[in-house]
């Protein structure tokens, strides 16, 4: 994998997003947001992997997957008008089809193309897959860090903006209720990943997005979320309970613990 191919394939990505382009004022304002987002975890990926010891190629190729993580959001969204993968597809299955049936990836070596598929494939997964071969693994691990670092910054910048500017789809159509669920909050207290389908209200998907702390992978990936607040930023826009307090220095502790393990 080369400059030259990357450079091919942000110029691919940049008239595949054109191609979807519309002009319906609210369907524009999410085909951008996703647009944006691609860019975002592009930059988030090359900050990463400039923490790691890679080589070259690998840098480039986890830019590549970085770029065409959320291709399959495109043509969900101009089919089902969503983003909810549990009422229309797995967007994260759906770009594995599209850079196949594309051809997008052709110039690549077949391995370089398996860990491209593969990580777009399962970035979105609940857990990575276990029977995956080591490289593959490590590459999804990248592209999941590199993705949760800006759907945080997504979704506070819909906390946090009037509604008049909020992107429709980004919300998931929750209602947006001051309570929310012991159940989902006491996946905070055990470290664990908090299942969507426990999720009820905004608050509840606020929650289960501070329980994504327990799936970051890498030292630099902790060293940004740590540098940007997003921790303290979303618990900001949840009920300041003492439950809550309780979770956000058990996330301050978890966050200090692993940066300080270097």
């Amino acid at each position: 994998m080369t400059q030259n191919d990357l450079n091919f394939f942000k110029q691919t990505f940049s008239d595949y997003c054109k191609s979807f382009y519309s002009s319906n004022i609210e369907d524009q304002k999410n085909i951008s947001l996703k647009e944006e987002h691609t860019l975002h975890v592009c930059k988030n990926m090359v900050q990463i992997t400039r923490g790691l010891s890679l080589k070259e190629d690998q840098k480039l190729t986890a830019e590549t997957v970085a770029l065409f993580h959320d291709i399959g959001r495109f043509p969900q969204y101009a089919k089902y008008k969503t983003f909810r993968d549990n009422i229309s597809v797995n967007h994260g299955a759906l770009g594995a089809e599209t850079l196949i049936e594309q051809k997008i990836l052709e110039k690549l070596a077949g391995e370089e193309q398996d860990i491209i598929i593969q990580a777009v494939k399962f970035h979105n997964a609940f857990s990575i897959p276990k029977k995956e071969k080591e490289d593959i693994v490590f590459f999804i691990k990248l592209i999941r860090d590199a993705d949760k670092l800006d759907i945080w910054r997504v979704f506070l910048e819909y906390y946090e903006s009037p509604s008049e500017g909020k992107a429709s789809a980004v919300g998931l159509g929750l209602p947006d209720l001051p309570e929310y669920s012991e159940d989902v909050l006491s996946g905070i207290y055990k470290k664990e990943i908090v299942s969507l389908q426990k999720v009820k209200t905004l608050n509840d998907f606020k929650i289960l997005q501070l329980s994504w702390i327990f799936d970051l992978n890498f030292m630099p990936s902790f060293q940004l979320l740590n540098e940007r607040d997003y921790m303290q930023r979303i618990i900001s826009h949840l009920p300041q309970t003492d439950g809550i307090k309780k979770a956000s220095l058990l996330l301050k502790e978890h966050i200090k613990a692993k940066i300080l393990s270097v």
